[in-house]
């Protein structure tokens, strides 16, 4: 019984898993906030508990809820823009007592679920321009109340989400090129092009949030680029080994947000190369085992499902990572299991739950035998 059980994991998954929410905690708590690091230990138990419970589904009767999941998605971000807390310009949260509900991390599960089965259930037409328009008209709603927060760090992880479950699923690379080139479009017109003529689309702050780390030596005198020079300063004090307790700059007050937004560069400082390299290699072996489950998966449902956990892993992780170095803009995407948040650690660790209904239905599609010895479990 006890052995079906553990079977149905991915022990390398779950070694990268576990690594990743203990150096959270210590990083935290070193970070000078003792208290978050109890906290986020509290968050990594329910995580852990809403993982092992997810890790049992059959992860292809969720395709038939798809409609369920997106009402439950747009309820959910619609009541955190009528109820949420406003914190600085954005209502991302919904505040009671010391909870903390933010909903677009629990809504991306929901999302490549519910965005995975729309494409299966046209896979006879997947070559087709109407389904790709369609998936677009269905995420349409959903990043449009994220930008309404404003969330646009959020907006951007569902955006690599979409592409890479369109991948998957083949759609055609001449609609994920056209794709690509509006999305780039976009970009330039609402960056450059309209400011420059008198019609800005977002507000000043966020033009300066996503442009900063262009020009470092100008944006130090801005909130944004102050926070990132000094978390590129606090990575570059840590050198090969770390400084250990006489990590000054990251935990001395002088890089902000360093339990959240920034805690790769307090890893990187007080931990050196050393602590840095073996995050990025505990990452990297999560998103090896989350690609592996993902290839032998035992539908193309599943397939697309696990691409669209890959795409919000991994954009959060060379975002956020990329902001700490100074060669990305800050947008305030958390680093998986590593950023302080109950929301985002029980999220990500609840999409890796199903990772692991995968992998566990891969094994038994392929073994009698492990067939046998999950079913009598």
């Amino acid at each position: 019984m006890i052995r079906g059980f553990v079977r149905r994991f991915d022990p390398l998954l779950l070694l990268a898993t576990g690594g990743l929410l203990v150096i959270s905690y210590l990083a935290i708590g070193v970070s000078n906030h003792p208290e978050l690091a109890t906290r986020q230990l509290i968050f990594a138990i329910l995580g852990v508990v809403g993982m092992v419970a997810v890790s049992q589904v059959d992860v292809l009767r969720m395709r038939e809820l798809k409609y369920g999941h997106f009402g439950l998605i747009l309820i959910g971000l619609f009541l955190i823009l009528v109820l949420g807390t406003d914190t600085k310009g954005a209502k991302l949260a919904i505040i009671i007592g010391p909870i903390q509900l933010q909903w677009s991390e629990f809504a991306k599960v929901l999302y490549a679920l519910a965005i995975a089965a729309e494409l299966v259930d046209r896979q006879r037409q997947i070559g087709l321009w109407a389904t790709t328009l369609r998936v677009l008209g269905l995420s349409a709603p959903v990043l449009l109340l994220i930008m309404a927060e404003p969330d646009l760090g959020s907006a951007l992880v569902y955006v690599t989400m979409l592409l890479l479950m369109l991948s998957v699923a083949g759609i055609p690379g001449a609609h994920l090129r056209w794709l690509t080139g509006g999305g780039v479009l976009v970009i330039v017109l609402a960056l450059g092009v309209l400011p420059a003529a008198g019609m800005p689309v977002l507000a000043k702050y966020q033009t300066q949030r996503l442009t900063s780390f262009l020009d470092p030596a100008k944006a130090k005198d801005t909130t944004d680029g102050y926070q990132q020079l000094q978390a590129t300063i606090a990575i570059g004090n840590g050198g090969r080994t770390g400084k250990g307790n006489d990590s000054s700059q990251s935990t001395g007050g002088f890089t902000p947000e360093n339990q959240t937004d920034f805690i790769f560069s307090v890893i990187a400082e007080r931990w050196g190369f050393v602590g840095a390299g073996l995050v990025l290699s505990l990452y990297a072996l999560l998103l090896w085992r989350v690609l592996r489950i993902l290839i032998e998966a035992r539908s193309t449902y599943e397939a697309v499902v696990a691409s669209g956990i890959i795409g919000m892993l991994s954009f959060q992780i060379f975002e956020n990572v990329g902001m700490n170095l100074g060669i990305m803009p800050i947008t305030g995407v958390t680093l998986p299991l590593l950023s302080y948040g109950g929301s985002s650690v029980i999220a990500t660790l609840v999409a890796l739950g199903l990772v692991h209904a995968v992998h566990a239905h891969a094994r038994i599609a392929r073994d009698p035998r492990v067939r046998l010895q999950t079913h009598t479990s």
